[in-house]
């Protein structure tokens, strides 16, 4: 007979030990997910049972339904689209309310800030270095994509 649910908890989530499908069931009973909280909740389940390494079959049952319910979820969320290069710098102006002047000590002139914003000029190897620099973030997010 497996053992029950180790009531011992790491970072508020409980850990589980050889755990049956029907005890996974009774601990926390899957439903669909409504709501980030609910989300957050699953998703310490599934974090915890991923952290315990090796898994019996009624674990992986039991991970598979909970990873179909935060798939499910997901699906049903906006998407937030993939952005590059000038668009991603247009956000990041518009969330730290920026305007093209302040931008000028990485591009050296306000026509060249505009003329990038605008898709007549390209960004340099050393503008996304310093634009990366300046907001915090991977080079990469300024790297437009081939398509």
């Amino acid at each position: 007979m497996s053992q029950l649910i180790n009531k011992q908890y790491r970072n508020g989530t409980m850990l589980y030990n050889n755990t049956t499908y029907q005890e996974l069931l009774n601990s926390f009973p899957p439903r669909p997910i409504n709501s980030d909280k609910e989300l957050e909740k699953t998703q310490a389940v599934v974090d915890a049972l991923i952290d315990k390494g090796s898994l019996t079959d009624d674990e992986r049952d039991y991970l598979n339904l909970l990873g179909l319910l935060i798939h499910e979820y997901e699906e049903t969320q906006e998407l937030v689209p993939d952005i590059f290069g000038v668009e991603i710098l247009k956000v990041f102006m518009e969330e730290q309310n920026l305007k093209q002047k302040d931008l000028i000590s990485i591009f050296k002139t306000e026509s060249i800030v505009s003329n990038v914003l605008n898709g007549k000029r390209q960004l340099t190897v050393e503008h996304i270095q310093k634009l990366a620099d300046f907001f915090h973030v991977s080079p990469a997010v300024f790297f437009p994509i081939n398509s």
